[in-house]
């Protein structure tokens, strides 16, 4: 792809490197304002669900009086739904992912339930992040091995390599197309939950000598299949699918029950979808970098972040929201471990620090990001490649 920025490699990555950490003597440590910061998107997720739950709860108490046509009663299922989705993926994005990064945990007087050591312990899971992937698992996936070593083949969230088997394929295009489609309404289950448990077994692996797991594996029969059931896909399946619309019998018989069922089961594929949607484009598409070795020096750490992310549309605190905060993923690649009422602020310092080098700062709509993925993601595309350097 031609361009007129700077290449990779004659960019001044000991001067880019200064002009990064510059920024932390802007920062400061986390304030209470930064948590009260937090506290407001989790109220905003949380809200979310309530509301989905109270129109699944009027549309059961009008079906019941039979005070509901069905145009009516699709809709009231698709906005309870759509709001429960909304507050699902809030957890992840807007909670989980910055209190398992330690972002908060600098703030005085801070609950332990909101640092990095508290988070989602024990019984809390239930009622801190409940979801198919376990805590533990994902932060080290996430933390260490995407963040670390972005655009590499041992990045386990690197799209190109990790769809290569379907490129390689005699699928024909249209098939590829609606496998990704179906595919991201089931991710987080199929994907995510297998594969940070794959990693984290890794992990322990080597510290064995032991050689890796290349494949993850779902089947219960298998041994770490039968730990993803036990520990990631039973909790989650027992609480969300069947405890929660069993509640609903008591008060509405067996129709509410379906009811609940159905919203349930439609709202973990809006949140898949928004999920989707919202994370894969940040580090896939054909003008995003990808890295054959590890890098040298902070200065060459922070260039590839920069070269190998991309952030959506922002602006104020709903737009940010519903984008999962995920829209300023420059910023949060060169410093995960800030609050994220931070990046608002770091925006315009990184920008022109981009313009200083001549580095394209990559920002644009996530629908046009999402297309472009799924162009790589069925092999129209590739990713831009920096080897040997």
């Amino acid at each position: 792809m031609e361009t007129n920025y700077t290449r990779y490699e004659e960019i001044d990555q000991l001067e880019l490197q200064k002009d990064i950490e510059r920024i932390k003597e802007t920062i400061g440590t986390p304030t209470q304002e930064d948590f009260r910061h937090l506290l407001k998107l989790e109220r905003w997720g949380r809200a979310s669900t309530l509301l989905g739950f109270g129109l699944l709860v009027g549309l059961c108490y009008l079906e019941m009086d039979g005070d509901l046509n069905a145009p009516l009663l699709w809709l009231m299922i698709f906005a309870s739904a759509l709001f429960i989705g909304v507050g699902n993926v809030s957890r992840w994005a807007n909670v989980a992912h910055p209190i398992l990064h330690g972002a908060y945990d600098k703030v005085p007087d801070i609950p332990e339930r909101y640092t990095k050591a508290g988070f989602a312990k024990g019984y809390r899971r239930a009622i801190d992040w409940l979801d198919w992937i376990k805590p533990s698992a994902w932060e080290y996936e996430h933390n260490i091995m995407h963040h670390y070593h972005l655009g590499e083949d041992d990045d386990p969230d690197n799209v190109e390599n990790n769809m290569r088997w379907l490129v390689n394929s005699k699928t024909p295009m249209w098939a590829r197309y609606l496998f990704v489609i179906l595919f991201a309404g089931t991710w987080k289950l199929t994907y995510y939950a297998p594969n940070t448990l794959r990693i984290l077994e890794n992990k322990e692996r080597r510290k064995k000598s032991l050689p890796p797991i290349r494949e993850y594996q779902i089947s219960p029969l298998k041994p770490h299949g039968l730990e993803l059931w036990n520990h990631y896909i039973i909790p989650y399946l027992l609480i969300n699918f069947i405890m929660i619309p069993m509640a609903f019998f008591p008060f509405f018989g067996w129709d509410g029950v379906a009811n609940a069922l159905i919203v349930i089961i439609l709202a973990e594929y809006i949140a898949n979808l928004h999920s989707f949607l919202v994370i894969v484009p940040n580090h896939s598409a054909e003008d995003i970098y990808r890295f054959d070795e590890p890098h040298k020096s902070q200065g060459e750490f922070y260039l590839r972040q920069i070269m190998g992310s991309v952030n959506y549309n922002t602006g104020s605190d709903l737009i940010d929201f519903m984008h999962g905060w995920l829209n300023y993923q420059v910023e949060h690649h060169l410093f995960p471990n800030l609050p994220l009422s931070q990046y608002q602020k770091m925006q315009p310092i990184v920008k022109d620090i981009c313009k200083k080098h001549n580095i394209e700062y990559r920002q644009e709509s996530v629908f046009r990001r999402m297309r472009m993925s799924a162009e790589l993601m069925v092999g129209k595309t590739k990713l831009l490649k920096v080897s040997g350097v």
